[in-house]
């Protein structure tokens, strides 16, 4: 059986969508990274880089959300886009345009508007602008398209809507200035795999404060107590 080591944030609301999809077995393992759980000795084991998702499927550890996405969907032929060049290449394409895009530029959108001190404009101007330039290409290409690869749900909506389905926090009410983007995070929100996906960080209690203790493993290059 699969253990997944999660939390309730996009990333690893990636992977709980799609084992919820696929209807695939799986122990849950919670990691409060505002406890520190994400560098206990035995999950960096399962992940030396210390960050939720992660996955050990009977010993084969993958971590990083998309990696794993792409792990499963091979390795059950679920939810992948049909198997030509052109598809391979999309899929391919737009996984690592989530990865090393979407994501990181989102996550660093809100560190700069919620959690870095005061007064520093330009990085918080820089990942604001390219908060929306990710938006928007992804806005260009579902003009044209109703999924992220060929005319099929697969795992690249699901990595998509990890992050997408966190555009008021990152951008506010801008978001509707991308109707073909809010489309398809409508669409993928109203499946009931998403309605349960979200709802597995309820059967544990994480913390939830933001106090220096938590901001200390969040953010450790924070000068706080708990660093």
């Amino acid at each position: 059986m699969i253990k997944f080591y999660f939390n309730g944030a996009p990333n690893p609301n990636k992977v709980a969508l799609f084992l919820e999809e696929a209807g695939l077995p799986f122990e849950l393992v919670p990691i409060d990274t505002r406890k520190g759980d994400q560098f206990k000795p035995e999950f960096l084991k399962v992940n030396p880089n210390g960050k939720v998702p992660a996955i050990d499927d009977d010993g084969v550890f993958v971590f990083d959300s998309n990696a794993i996405l792409l792990y499963l969907g091979e390795k059950t032929g679920k939810f992948m886009p049909e198997n030509t060049p052109a598809h391979r290449a999309q899929l391919l394409s737009w996984m690592m345009f989530i990865a090393s895009g979407l994501g990181p530029y989102s996550g660093q959108a809100v560190h700069f508007k919620d959690y870095a001190p005061k007064g520093l404009d330009y990085a918080l101007n820089r990942y604001q602008f390219e908060a929306h330039r990710h938006y928007k290409v992804l806005d260009d290409h579902l003009a044209g398209n109703r999924y992220m690869v060929g005319d099929t749900y697969s795992i690249v909506d699901m990595a998509f809507w990890g992050w997408a389905r966190m555009a008021p926090r990152v951008i506010g009410d801008s978001v509707a200035k991308y109707p073909n983007f809010k489309r398809l995070l409508d669409e993928v929100s109203a499946r009931p795999a998403a309605a349960k996906a979200i709802a597995l960080k309820d059967k544990f209690t994480f913390k939830t404060e933001n106090d220096e203790e938590a901001l200390g493993f969040l953010y450790r290059h924070m000068k706080t107590k708990a660093s």
